[in-house]
């Protein structure tokens, strides 16, 4: 997979993070996500098929209920069967196959287990209002309850780096420990540059070309390339509407009072954050973790360095 798509998913990732500003400004009167009609959805699920082509065949597919709607996860068999698996989060608006360059080599050190986020375009299906980081803890952690094993290993991405971390202040019954990788609202704030350059691509009837420039900009400006994810996570874009609360940085004594193990990685040239700032904040309200900084990785820190990711990974879990 060539560098430039792997910078574009993640700059379309953060792109339906960053259109959670926009929906609210505008008022949707829907409590709830939805897609805007059913030929849309035809589309989405589409592109999500054939962007699942990209990764392994899962053994088990899971549809799992709880108060706030049905949750979609796979399984991948992996290395170590009888240890506690991976349980791997995706950015906003990119769902279980924005893994594919991950699981090869995250397979050889566990199980894992990918989720699709409720109120996200996917196969999950949200079913109540999600308006608190209490709520957004909630149903992940009925998600796990549910999982057969007595304890995960939490690793998210971007907004799901946000979705673990704000899971375990909340509900770390289960959590054996967290990687984050490049997450974003969770020892910074996004970058103002971020947010203002989201705001005109991030109404989903403006033209596809402004969501390309923020992607280009995103993405350290690489040029946008036509592939099954890109492809997947555009057309959720223009078909899903996220109804969610914006996520809220934890406080600095729910980061403190964390005692599980984590791993923190940020993109040393990422542009939704300070990744520097970010990395001194990790540190000093988390002395017991693991935080390093890829000196030259964008945001798309996952897809640029999954080998380097999974030995840092492989470190963690031993």
């Amino acid at each position: 997979m060539s560098r430039n798509r792997r910078l574009l998913f993640g700059s379309l990732g953060v792109l339906g993070a960053l259109a959670l500003i926009t929906a609210y400004a505008l008022r949707d009167p829907s409590p709830i996500g939805y897609f805007t009609s059913g030929e849309a959805q035809d589309r989405f699920l589409a592109a999500y098929d054939d962007a699942m082509d990209d990764l392994p065949a899962p053994d088990r597919t899971l549809d799992v209920r709880t108060s706030y709607g049905i949750v979609r996860v796979y399984h991948f068999a992996g290395a170590a069967p009888d240890e506690d698996p991976l349980v791997l989060l995706p950015g906003r608006a990119s769902a279980s196959p924005i893994w594919a360059d991950n699981l090869p080599s995250l397979l050889r050190l566990r199980s894992a287990y990918t989720v699709d986020l409720l109120g996200e375009p996917g196969y999950s299906v949200q079913q109540r209002p999600i308006t608190t980081p209490a709520d957004h803890a909630r149903w992940l952690h009925e998600v796990l309850e549910v999982l057969p094993e007595p304890r995960v290993h939490l690793v998210g991405w971007s907004i799901g780096g946000w979705t673990a971390a704000n899971l375990a202040v909340h509900e770390p019954t289960k959590v054996a420990s967290v990687s984050l990788f490049d997450p974003v609202v969770v020892f910074g704030n996004l970058s103002a540059q971020a947010v203002l350059r989201s705001v005109p691509a991030s109404v989903k009837w403006f033209p596809k070309s402004w969501r390309d420039g923020f992607a280009r900009w995103t993405a350290n400006d690489a040029p946008v390339e036509d592939e099954p994810v890109a492809r997947m996570i555009e057309q959720g874009m223009q078909s899903y509407v996220i109804k969610l609360s914006a996520p809220s940085r934890p406080s600095d004594g729910q980061l403190r009072n964390l005692r599980i193990p984590t791993l923190v990685i940020f993109g040393g040239e990422s542009r939704m954050h300070d990744p520097d700032a970010g990395a001194e904040n990790a540190r000093r309200l988390l002395p017991n973790s693991t935080v390093k900084v890829y000196d030259d990785a964008s945001h798309a820190v996952n897809a640029e360095y999954p080998d380097r990711l999974a030995a840092d990974l492989k470190t963690l879990l031993a």
